[in-house]
């Protein structure tokens, strides 16, 4: 419809020889003005005129247009429209709100990003609800999706951890990262661990290494199934610190310099809000910078992608900066394909939880503590959490509040679920095999009959800005309508009215299913 509204609007501009320049079409935040708005009439100072031509052959489903403050255009849909709108959710079902848009695109998303021998914190729990999201609705929008997780197996933090191994301690890597802070032994032997796990030269240290490792990768893909996410593709560090390293060497004089034992990486030279890094350390070792060369690289190898987004914590934005002018300088061609997004920090109130590590709060520990509020209920708990993490935009920390998190009043994920979970019941009730959409409708339409049919415009704007918050504040206010409906009209009754109400909760149900399904929260049928 809003395509349809602009593309007469632009007919009405070239049959009254006029200029709008960027106009736009949307919906109203109130529903009193109408179910689409422009500001056409403000761009040109030509409202009137633009109406009459409109008016004259009004876009079809178009039911009235009024003139508004200071030359809006406001559109009201007919009870038509809305009926075929219904008709149309019904008949899609599952499939309601694709498109392809993306047809032919192939997308690798990363995003999770965990390192074994160290604990799987908030942190990639917040990085694993954004990925999966943006995964869906890239999918949704019909590109090809390949997920990737690319994990340190290897660096100082894994010689920490298997240093803990080795002296007995309970906790491994926390009591690795104390001792090579405070003790300067520990730190030269942890270094010594490090270069033995790269050179693969000391058979007890391959042995814990190995089953480590193993264990570590186990533990993650119990919270992935948890979580609702399979992997296509997995990275290690393993492997691109030595492509990597062979990358930048093969560049020193030309991209990158040797300084004092080290190879660096000048960005500055080439964009002067950059700084200088460093690629491979004075012990011949690549860092992060150089492992993420490598890995870039080594993904398009493995699947050959149009597209490849990369989800971090804000914490790596600058050096993220730096990497991705290395790889203009390297391979321009994944440059220009490469999209960084980085979220802010997941954070508890004080005093609410306290990590079992001392240092981090486990994803674990937080899904467990929400279950106790959700009486052990696991999907409606990592509905909750997922919920928090994807109501506001990516970028801003979030302070995760967990009474509010399971509240049922609203704007939590436990609202939609019930929503949800209270349609399906009904359903379930009416026992309806064939769905009566063309049947008695008297009154004004309904709030809710006029925001089902924005679903799929929502789906798009939510992968065209890569914000799934879009998503969840449109179900958000839906579920909000709904029950309003359910509270104010009977819906299964023997009125000739009843089997549209009916239809009208199937189709909330389906739109429902498929929003959550998209944002990655579990739907259960009943609560």
């Amino acid at each position: 419809m809003k395509e349809n509204i602009e593309k007469l609007i632009k007919e009405a501009l070239k049959s009254v020889d006029l200029e709008a320049g960027a106009f736009v079409v949307e919906h109203p935040t109130d529903l009193k003005m109408g179910d689409y708005s422009t500001n056409v009439g403000i761009k040109t100072g030509k409202a009137k005129e633009i109406i009459t031509h409109l008016e004259a052959e009004p876009p079809s489903g178009v039911e009235k247009m009024e003139l508004a403050g200071l030359g809006f255009i406001n559109f009201y849909l007919s009870k038509k429209f809305f009926k075929e709108s219904i008709n149309e959710i019904i008949e899609k079902g599952e499939d309601f709100g694709r498109n392809e848009n993306l047809k032919g695109e192939k997308t690798i998303i990363e995003y999770t990003d965990p390192n074994p021998f160290k604990e799987f914190h908030i942190g990639h729990l917040m990085s694993n609800t954004i990925g999966e999201a943006v995964s869906r609705i890239v999918e949704w929008n019909g590109s090809e999706t390949r997920r990737a997780c690319y994990q340190g197996d290897v660096g100082i933090h894994v010689a920490k951890a298997v240093w803990g191994i080795l002296k007995g301690e309970e906790n491994p890597y926390p009591a690795g990262a104390k001792a090579y802070e405070e003790d300067e032994t520990a730190k030269k032997e942890i270094k010594e661990i490090n270069k033995k796990i790269y050179e693969r030269s000391d058979e007890k240290i391959n042995e814990i290494y190995d089953s480590g490792k193993k264990d570590s990768l186990k533990k993650f893909d119990v919270i992935y199934n948890k979580l609702g996410t399979k992997f296509d593709l997995m990275f290690f560090e393993s492997e691109s610190g030595t492509f990597g390293q062979r990358v930048v060497e093969e560049n020193i004089g030309k991209v990158f310099e040797k300084s004092d034992g080290a190879i660096i990486f000048r960005a500055e030279k080439y964009n002067p809000r950059l700084h200088t890094r460093v690629f491979i350390n004075s012990e011949g070792l690549p860092t992060y910078e150089a492992k993420e060369l490598g890995i870039a690289k080594i993904k398009s190898e493995k699947y050959l992608y149009g597209r490849s987004i990369v989800i971090t914590g804000n914490e790596v934005n600058e050096y993220f900066k730096v990497v991705l002018e290395a790889m203009r300088q390297i391979f321009p061609e994944l440059a220009e394909k490469t999209t960084h997004i980085s979220h802010g920090m997941l954070r508890l109130p004080s005093g609410k939880m306290s990590s079992r590590t001392g240092d981090v709060i486990t994803a674990e520990a937080l899904i467990e503590e929400v279950k106790k509020k959700v009486k052990g209920n696991e999907a409606v708990a990592i509905g909750a959490i997922k919920y928090m993490i994807l109501r506001q935009a990516i970028g801003n920390d979030i302070v995760f509040d967990i009474e509010k998190s399971v509240s049922t009043e609203g704007d939590s994920g436990v609202y939609l679920q019930y929503a949800y979970a209270r349609t399906s019941s009904l359903l379930e009730k009416a026992k309806v095999s064939t769905w009566q959409v063309d049947t008695l409708m008297t009154g004004p339409t309904r709030e809710i009959e006029r925001l089902l049919y924005r679903f799929p415009e929502v789906v798009e704007r939510a992968e065209k800005e890569y914000a799934p918050h879009y998503i969840t504040t449109y179900l958000t206010e839906l579920a909000s309508s709904f029950n309003n409906f359910y509270a104010h009209e009977q819906i299964i009754d023997i009125s000739p009215e009843s089997p549209y109400r009916l239809a009208i909760a199937k189709a909330f149900n389906i739109v429902m299913k498929n929003g959550l399904t998209i944002l990655g929260i579990p739907a259960p049928e009943r609560m």
